[in-house]
């Protein structure tokens, strides 16, 4: 019998190897699927507190999506929320608005700019004299001060349309950091939430909507995600749709509330999170309402 030199076998086994790994016979080893109880705790019940969420930090106190904000918001919360754009060469960076006017004074999308001229404007001056010269954060510089915080998670919303070749710039970010499981990437956009699917199964994702579907579980297993972020309007036009997302162990969060009279209707109702522009206020009325927490 003749022997093929090892060289060759060795050879011929990664060849295989490579083809079973394209071919999916073989599955790459990829970290457990999130689901909403590892992110948010267990579902809420009506009247029971949710979970409080800093929109893009705490602005009441600091410019929006700054770092003097959003790490207001980390020092004093669970979670904090932010929204991310790529600047024209592809850099990340935490940005809410369509264009650059309201906070820059800048006609401009922060896609029409290249990093560089992103991190030149100032985004602080326009709340206060105190804030002059604060910069459009990067999405590193960011993941950077959460890691600094243990146990804090953050809400991320990729804005308008990402390929999937965009979000693995901002999947790599996160892993690089070691924050996987920390960061939940949410999006009013099917097209990005599929993307991230595609992109990084394990990762979890919200969808955003304004109207929550009466039965919102089929959507969430056709998307993969482990709960909806919607208005109170929604929640209140169909409280049941929330109680079969939570039968369905999924979440649902609102957004933006900023009053006494929404932190109640929705709490009521058992919504596991309120995204709000008031962090230190719903803290204090959650304190009196559901003492304990």
């Amino acid at each position: 019998m003749i022997h093929a030199p090892r060289a060759v076998i060795r050879r011929s086994l990664l060849v295989i190897l490579a083809a079973a790994l394209a071919s999916g016979l073989i599955a790459a080893q990829v970290p457990p699927k999130l689901i909403a109880r590892d992110v948010f705790g267990a579902v809420r019940a009506p009247g029971e507190p949710a979970a409080t969420i800093g929109h893009r930090g705490d602005r009441a106190d600091a410019p929006e999506n700054t770092m003097a904000s959003l790490e207001l918001a980390m020092d004093e919360l669970a979670y904090v929320e932010t929204d991310v754009r790529l600047t024209r060469d592809g850099v990340p960076v935490l940005f809410h608005d369509v264009t650059l006017e309201r906070i820059a004074g800048v006609d401009a999308r922060i896609e029409d700019l290249d990093l560089e001229e992103v991190r030149a404007l100032d985004v602080g001056a326009w709340y206060g004299e105190e804030f002059e010269g604060m910069r459009v954060p990067t999405f590193d510089e960011f993941l950077a001060a959460l890691a600094e915080r243990d146990g804090a998670r953050a809400l991320v919303e990729l804005k308008a349309d990402w390929s999937a070749a965009e979000v693995r710039t901002v999947i790599g970010l996160v892993e690089r950091h070691n924050l996987r499981g920390r960061i939940v990437l949410q999006s009013f956009s099917v097209e990005t939430l599929l993307a991230v699917r595609a992109t990084s199964p394990s990762t979890p994702r919200i969808m955003l909507t304004r109207e929550l579907p009466a039965d919102p579980r089929w959507l969430a297993e056709q998307l993969g995600v482990i709960g909806f972020g919607t208005t109170a309007a929604s929640v209140r036009k169909a409280p049941g749709a929330v109680e079969l997302a939570h039968a369905a162990g999924i979440a649902v969060l609102c957004y933006t509330l900023n009053s006494d009279d929404d932190w109640a209707a929705v709490s009521a109702l058992g919504v596991d999170g309120i995204i709000t522009d008031e962090p230190s206020e719903l803290d204090a009325w959650l304190a009196v309402t559901a003492p304990g927490t």
